[in-house]
């Protein structure tokens, strides 16, 4: 336990945060009268969730990270947010910014799912990492509906998030904002000299030591502090912004003051778009069709000959639809084969494969995904980790994690398989 107070402790203090005061008054409570740091806790427990909707069993069989329903993919953003850390569990109270960015591509390149949908309640978290997950959304919202739901807290990096997806939605209580940057310094110079303790730092590099938690801060040492924190607020106001558009500009995101806004008050302002419950997005989303994939031509002619009308009555020639067939058929080879054979795909042939032969991305926008995917680690290893380690909202048997581990590596030689058939006959 002491040492998972000092992890905490660091990731806490002296970092840039995104996170709401009141849970960040939280954590220091957590961490009060164990390593030295007190805190007022006048706070209630955190938001819990439990999950009822959609399912992560593909209509395929494959079992993919993200739960799905009527082809809408939701991705949860609960709790505290950290950087590192793929396979935290929900229940811990923490999620991380690596394990979000894996649902969401799984998503983007899962030929089953037409949209994706955030389901968002968090106070935010650390600063590091947030906008790699915000970059990736932006990139996705390109070939695949993004929705936000705020149900009830989008704050500070949450809100990050939440502000590259097309839309954002609340409910009438829902809490929005806090676009400002936190950094705690915990001073203990005092405790300890109560207790007659007086530490000696021996350090090479003048700023070696800056911020330590056994002296004041100096004005020299704030004064840096303070330029980092300034820093990353101007890379969080040109994020949401980004995101948001005229709806939220960088002058508008800075004139909130970091102030946290509810419902309409948001909506009225730009942090949100409309009022919604969750049940009225899904069926919104689920309205929305995906788009159609290009129709591959081909096969045996009815007519005997070649300058004929076509039996469908579009008066179009054979020898012009052979034509065009034909055409067509030389564009899609020469699409997929300039997806697989990129930069990008080395390292990332599984997504490149699903993107080129499963999808109707052109070659930039199936670059850009890829571009954005970390790479692989082998098929076994990706398989086992997706079917037995599911990040969020799991409520999967342990006793069951073998079997779902082989039905998910069947699943992904399936799809491979699949798709390098239809990359060599197309």
């Amino acid at each position: 336990m002491a040492a998972q107070l000092h992890h905490l402790a660091d990731r806490l203090l002296n970092t840039p945060l995104l996170i709401h005061p009141a849970k960040a008054e939280v954590l220091l409570a957590a961490l009060a009268g164990r390593i030295g740091v007190d805190a007022d806790l006048g706070i209630g427990p955190d938001i819990d969730a439990t999950r009822f909707v959609g399912s992560a069993r593909r209509d395929s069989g494959r079992s993919a990270l993200t739960r799905a329903t009527n082809g809408i993919a939701i991705v949860p953003v609960l709790d505290t947010l950290v950087n590192r850390g793929a396979w935290l569990d929900s229940r811990s109270g923490l999620t991380s910014y690596e394990g979000i960015g894996a649902q969401i591509r799984d998503a983007a390149s899962d030929p089953e799912v037409h949209a994706i949908l955030l389901d968002v309640s968090s106070p935010g978290g650390e600063a590091a990492g947030m906008s790699g997950v915000a970059d990736l959304i932006r990139a996705v919202r390109q070939t695949k509906p993004v929705v936000a739901f705020v149900n009830d807290m989008a704050a500070s990096a949450a809100y990050g998030i939440a502000s590259a997806a097309n839309e954002i939605v609340v409910s009438p209580t829902s809490i929005l904002g806090s676009i400002g940057v936190l950094m705690i310094h915990a001073d203990r110079s005092g405790e300890l000299a109560a207790q007659g303790i007086k530490p000696t730092l021996i350090f090479a590099g003048s700023h070696k030591v800056d911020g330590n938690p056994f002296e004041p801060l100096s004005d020299a040492v704030r004064a840096d502090l303070q330029a980092s924190v300034d820093a990353h607020y101007d890379q969080f106001v040109g994020l949401v912004a980004a995101g948001r558009g005229e709806r939220l500009t960088i002058d508008g995101a800075r004139s909130t003051e970091a102030r946290t806004f509810i419902g309409t008050d948001a909506v009225a302002l730009g942090l949100a778009d409309r009022i919604a419950t969750f049940d009225e997005v899904l069926a919104g989303l689920s309205r929305k069709q995906p788009a159609g994939r290009p129709t591959r031509t081909g096969g045996t002619h009815m007519s005997t000959s070649e300058n004929a009308p076509a039996a469908d009555g579009t008066g179009i020639s054979v020898a012009d639809r052979d034509a065009a067939a034909t055409a067509a058929r030389t564009e899609e080879r020469a699409r997929i084969r300039a997806i697989v054979t990129s930069a990008t795909a080395e390292g990332r042939m599984t997504q490149a494969l699903v993107l080129a032969t499963e999808t109707s991305l052109t070659v930039t926008e199936a670059e850009k995904l890829l571009a954005a995917s970390p790479k692989e680690a082998g098929i076994e290893a990706l398989a086992t980790r997706a079917a037995s380690g599911a990040e969020i909202g799991s409520s999967r048997d342990p006793a069951a994690t073998d079997v779902a581990a082989e039905r998910a590596v069947a699943g992904w030689k399936k799809a491979i398989a699949t798709a390098n058939q239809r990359f060599h006959t197309a």
